[in-house]
């Protein structure tokens, strides 16, 4: 099955396009019928040979079609087509898309400021290893876990621990959030822009940059998923 116009029979995908190009083809199958609701997908050692890619790159695929609410992953028994087209909200774990949009403003808004008043030399210099990283990373999956690390970093670095704690909690989610919209919406280097706009000001002290770094970060995800969830809105 042809997964880009770049890919020829019996060739496998390079890393970085592997994931979004099955996740296309899987979301296209689904959206148009060619895989009914209530259809089981074949299993991801299956997937992996037919689209000549590694598991990793169709689990990747498959937490993208979860998280659009289209297909869920029964433990034990495979994934299974649900729904025809894009749900309301992102499923992330126990919480939602939503959920995360409406707090993180509350959260990593101040605690960027105050990371760039009360960070560390050492938490600083982690910050700038960490941002080079993302911008150099070319495996999606690595990326995101950079970026869940990033923000983990600036809520520690803020000494407040309530900021931390709710940032711990909410990691996985965060990361399943940022690996659908690099995805579905191609996120992945805006995000890197704004993360080094936000290492700036907490490099410079600037707390009230930091702020407002972190606040058009956090919008800009909030954009992107209304083109996903909202996509004939004008969004």
């Amino acid at each position: 099955m042809n997964l880009s116009d770049s890919r020829t029979a019996g060739q496998p995908l390079a890393r970085l396009s592997a994931a979004e190009a099955v996740f296309n083809v899987l979301r296209s199958e689904i959206e148009s019928g060619k895989l009914g609701i209530g259809a089981k997908l074949s299993s991801e050692a299956t997937l992996a040979q037919q689209y000549g890619v590694s598991r990793s790159v169709i689990r990747e695929a498959l937490r993208s079609c979860n998280a659009l609410g289209l297909t869920v992953t029964r433990t034990g028994r495979g994934t299974f087509v649900v729904a025809d087209h894009v749900a309301k909200d992102l499923v992330l774990g126990q919480y939602s898309a939503l959920d995360l949009t409406e707090a993180r403003p509350h959260i990593e808004v101040p605690a960027a400021g105050l990371a760039a008043e009360r960070r560390s030399p050492e938490e600083l210099d982690t910050m700038r290893d960490i941002v080079a990283a993302m911008t150099a990373e070319d495996d999606p999956e690595v990326w995101v876990g950079l970026d869940s690390n990033f923000h983990a970093l600036i809520a520690k670095a803020s000494r407040n621990k309530v900021f931390e704690n709710v940032v711990a909690d909410i990691r996985e989610a965060l990361a399943h959030q940022s690996e659908t919209l690099n995805m579905v919406a191609d996120r992945q280097h805006a995000s890197d822009e704004e993360h080094r706009r936000i290492l700036a000001a907490i490099e410079a002290g600037d707390a009230a940059t930091a702020r407002i770094a972190m606040s058009q970060h956090l919008h800009a995800v909030g954009l992107a998923l209304a083109s996903i969830l909202h996509p004939n809105s004008g969004v």
